[in-house]
């Protein structure tokens, strides 16, 4: 399928390569309680609260650093009262986060201030880290990583020196991982990193841009059953309209469907699924969540994509009300 790639994927020029993660998408259950924990318990800033474009009386949470930059953003679609998703494979089963070094020692007890059961410090791949879940059994892990230079968002409880700073990376759990790893390391232009234990790792991007993804293999392990906690897809990083068109026909012409491209306000998007059957997404870094609303009050009002908002009255009617309790001010 890849015959006429003869050019290896480290002498691919840069906008044929993917640069690292721009956000991660999951299931979450009570809208109130997702809120509580990512501001509160993670230190994340609330950037956007707006819907579902397919499905208006879900919301839609962006958590993130304090603009919402592309390789922070954890975003959710809360389906109140909905119930745990299964663990298994073809899905992303595990969210890593960046922590500065050193840092791991004040996690450990603000967790256990906030009743989080974790395990570790555990090394992967020479990095400290520590794993715990979120209130729906999603899959965290903090990682120590050289992320001083990046700055987090600080709260009450959770002071800048440790913050998460963005994405460390993602895992995959696979039956198989060859055709994965030929569309990642052949197309999207990933580099293979190494192996640890029953880990593969490639990695996209540099320096504060870099993402790791790890591939896990259970060839008899059962398909997973996607709900609350699980990751519903992975955005991938493209700084721009023409690199994301450029993206899309590299994947088709690699036998790969993608869909066409998607306006989501604060991005466009394209979609396609990875051979193990995981949901990936290719993003622009523009517009920005900074387009409807300004750097001070990102977060505060619910926003609605124009088609809705002759039904905004019916829409709001329908959610849950959110209180911001955990609201922070921003600082120069």
């Amino acid at each position: 399928m890849f015959k006429h790639m003869s050019v290896k994927l480290w002498e691919l020029p840069m906008e044929k390569k993917i640069e690292g993660l721009h956000h991660i998408t999951a299931l979450a259950s009570d809208p109130q309680r997702n809120y509580d924990f990512y501001t509160k318990t993670m230190g994340l800033r609330f950037v956007k609260k707006t819907v579902n474009f397919d499905a208006p009386d879900v919301y839609h949470f962006y958590f993130g650093d304090e603009t919402g930059t592309p390789g922070t953003i954890l975003t959710f679609f809360p389906f109140p009262h909905a119930r745990e998703g299964k663990r298994g494979t073809g899905e992303a089963d595990l969210v890593s986060f960046a922590v500065p070094k050193g840092s791991l020692e004040f996690w450990a007890g603000h967790l256990s201030r906030y009743g989080v059961d974790f395990t570790g410090p555990d090394k992967k791949f020479g990095s400290d880290c520590i794993s715990f879940s979120d209130p729906d059994g999603m899959r965290l892990e903090l990682v120590e990583d050289d992320v001083d230079r990046l700055q987090g968002w600080e709260t009450e409880d959770l002071p800048r020196a440790h913050s998460i700073r963005k994405f460390f990376g993602v895992s995959l759990s696979l039956r198989r991982s060859e055709k994965t790893e030929s569309l990642i390391r052949d197309v999207l232009g990933f580099r293979f990193f190494g192996e640890d234990a029953n880990l593969r790792r490639c990695i996209s991007g540099t320096r504060d841009l870099e993402a790791k993804l790890d591939i896990r293999i259970d060839a008899e392990g059962p398909y997973a059953i996607q709900s609350a906690g699980s990751v519903h897809h992975i955005a991938w990083r493209t700084e721009s309209e023409n690199s994301q068109l450029m993206w899309m026909e590299r994947l088709r012409t690699s036998g790969h469907n993608t869909t066409e491209v998607i306006d989501r306000n604060y991005f466009h998007s394209i979609y396609f699924r990875e051979p193990g059957g995981v949901l990936f997404e290719i993003a622009t870094d523009q517009p920005g969540f900074m387009i409807d609303e300004d750097r001070d009050s990102l977060g505060e009002t619910l926003k609605l994509p124009g088609r809705y908002e002759s039904s905004r009255a019916v829409i709001e009617s329908r959610l849950i009300p959110i209180s911001h309790r955990n609201k922070q001010t921003v600082t120069a």
